[in-house]
């Protein structure tokens, strides 16, 4: 009755229209998005159907002998539609080992989409996870508002919301990419020795590729941009992508402004606000300086989870 299928280039449209109709609610899985970055991963994304019909897709990409559900992606596990039930799950589960088994792959990464962003619940994959004795790898903590239920401010973010206005900052929609990008880069470059995950060029790509689903707010000062922040928006919830500021954002608290715009006016009728994680080393450092300012804003915690198996 399940049937597993490798994806191919021929399959884009059966695959986005799947992904409009699941059980989850990001564009992450579009195949744009997947495959933006194509050249870095083999793909090996899988289609999944039951008694003849598609039911379930699994992002993912091999390296060598190992499978992972998507590398390329903060998380990527199996989506499936509202009539898949848990026995069929685990059923899937033991086609996919076999499958992978025929195609030479002997361990699998696995990575479950949290929680936040399913339409309707679909956790039975974890719970196929525990019956395979999956190991649990890497556990971050991100920070997340409920804003129907959010948590007020703290005080600390509050005073910084005051001193931008009183330096007449100004929030605002921006296409300027590329003054944040020069902002962002120096501060990942200059504290952390990296780069950010994506190049201008390529956030200026799934830009034009999902207009609606990617916006960059920015506050300023005379015209100038002193901080930004990038948005992937996705149905009634928003992930926060990137957040920087200047060193003259920073002194003015431009992105207390800049959130306190975004929470309580700009997008006040959405469910959740994501603002990733705050960690290091698979979750097993945590940067207590970026979570407090997370949590100043009323960010509480949600996990991100890797899983792995051999077959």
């Amino acid at each position: 009755m399940i049937t597993l299928k490798r994806y191919h280039s021929n399959d884009k449209i059966v695959w986005d229209n799947f992904i409009n109709l699941s059980r989850i609610n990001t564009f992450l899985f579009k195949r744009d998005f997947i495959e933006y970055h194509s050249d870095r991963f083999e793909d090996f994304s899988i289609l999944i159907y039951r008694k003849g019909k598609l039911e379930a897709v699994l992002p993912g990409n091999v390296k060598g002998t190992l499978f992972y559900s998507h590398q390329g992606l903060t998380y990527g596990g199996l989506v499936t539609s509202s009539k898949i039930t848990a026995i069929e799950v685990m059923i899937i589960f033991e086609e996919l080992s076999k499958f992978l088994k025929e195609n030479n792959i002997s361990e699998v990464f696995y990575k479950p989409t949290p929680l936040i962003y399913h339409k309707q619940p679909m956790q039975e994959d974890i719970y196929a996870l525990y019956r395979l004795k999956a190991d649990k790898i890497s556990c971050t903590l991100s920070s997340t508002i409920f804003l129907d239920n959010k948590i007020p401010f703290t005080e600390s973010r509050k005073s910084g919301i005051r001193k931008a206005q009183k330096s007449n900052v100004i929030v605002k929609t921006s296409d300027d990419f590329k003054s944040f990008w020069e902002i962002l880069d120096y501060n990942l470059t200059s504290n952390h020795g990296v780069k950010p995950v994506h190049s201008l060029e390529e956030i200026l790509r799934l830009k034009d590729l999902f207009p609606e689903n990617i916006k960059l707010i920015s506050s300023n000062v005379k015209g100038k941009m002193i901080a930004g922040t990038v948005l992937f928006i996705m149905g009634n919830l928003i992930h926060v992508q990137y957040i920087s500021a200047s060193y003259e954002g920073k002194q003015l608290g431009a992105l207390d402004l800049l959130f306190d715009e975004i929470i309580n006016n700009l997008y006040k009728s959405f469910l959740i606000i994501d603002f990733g994680h705050s960690n290091e080393d698979s979750g097993n450092y945590l940067n207590e300086r970026l979570i407090f300012q997370k949590e100043g804003f009323g960010g509480r915690g949600v996990v991100y989870e890797i899983y792995h198996y051999k077959i």
